[in-house]
């Protein structure tokens, strides 16, 4: 599935918004994942050994997990989109939560071959329904306002890209191997699937903290693109020492306060409140005064302190 065929109507109604079943998702994967992004790192650090010890507990759901993620491929039954952009967590699992074992069983072959015993067991949708609502009371429902504001500063600013540059302004980008292709072909990812045709469909595109995308559908109705927001952390900025607010202003200093980790422009800008523009003002300044470093991810720029704001941040709080 390398392309979408598509046209004009499904353009026209394609929906950019957020999701708590796919936030949870990309919060699995990342806790079960060796390879943790900087930005994602301290958010795993602090609830992987709970993670574990969940899945310690429940043989059924780890071996489930072990077999629904394949190297291209994850079991269609934990992929399903919303209906619609921005429901919450228990309106999105009603669909999981009504297959049948035997649908479970034939997605997670389709990734895996051959099933254990153990997966043999009743009730294997409500068992991954489980883990999803784990991973979002445990880890995630506690700081949902802040990523939520993150998730929608992405929505917003492309959104805004969409009328200004068209779909191949507002999809630069947006993650590896999704662009547009022009006349009526949308590439979803960089593997090597044949064409689906999506005419007369709907669209979504839908923004979250994962380490990829992917794509996924809701037949014969609803299909979706999952894209990263790069550069957030999740983790609470330390508290700002004053003595840094009144050497570099208040505002200054709250920025050097959240760069500990990698992060966006627009994070910064959603997670402080202050105006996008505002925002860059300070980052220049500070680039400037050699306390941040940047590079590029995509269509966007990744700002953290320097070796010379950490020893600023911390010569401030003793």
């Amino acid at each position: 599935m390398g392309e979408f065929i598509v046209d004009a109507d499904v353009m026209a109604r394609t929906r950019f918004g957020t999701s708590q079943l796919t936030e949870s998702l990309a919060g699995l994967v990342i806790l079960r994942s060796a390879d943790v992004r900087p930005w994602h790192r301290d958010w795993h650090d602090a609830h992987v050994a709970a993670f574990r010890a969940r899945l310690a507990d429940d043989p059924v759901g780890e071996a489930l997990l072990g077999h629904a993620f394949g190297a291209s491929w994850t079991a269609d039954f934990l992929t399903v989109p919303p209906t619609a952009p921005d429901l919450v967590l228990d309106e999105e699992l009603a669909y999981l939560e009504s297959l049948e074992d035997d649908r479970i069983r034939a997605d997670l072959e389709f990734v895996a071959g051959a099933l254990p015993t153990v997966l043999s067991a009743a009730g294997l949708a409500h068992t991954a329904a489980e883990l999803l609502r784990w991973v979002w009371q445990h880890t995630i429902r506690h700081e949902w306002d802040r990523r939520s504001r993150v998730l929608r500063a992405d929505v917003v600013s492309r959104t805004a890209r969409l009328s200004s540059e068209g779909w191949s302004g507002a999809l630069d980008g947006i993650a590896p191997g999704v662009r547009w292709l022009a006349n009526g072909r949308l590439q979803v990812n960089a593997h090597p699937y044949p064409p689906r045709d999506i005419r007369g469909r709907d669209l979504l595109l839908i923004a979250a903290h994962s380490r990829g995308s992917w794509v996924s559908w809701r037949l014969p109705d609803t299909f979706a693109v999952v894209y990263p927001v790069t550069g957030v952390f999740a983790s609470t900025p330390p508290p700002m020492p004053e003595p840094l607010a009144r050497l570099l202003g208040r505002n200054r200093a709250r920025i050097v306060a959240r760069l500990g980790t990698p992060t966006s422009t627009s994070a910064l800008a959603a997670g402080t409140g202050l105006p996008i523009g505002s925002v860059g003002g300070h980052l220049r300044v500070l680039l400037d005064a050699g306390l941040l470093e940047r590079r590029r991810s995509g269509r966007e720029v990744l700002y953290w302190r320097s070796a010379a704001g950490d020893s600023l941040m911390q010569a401030a709080a003793e």
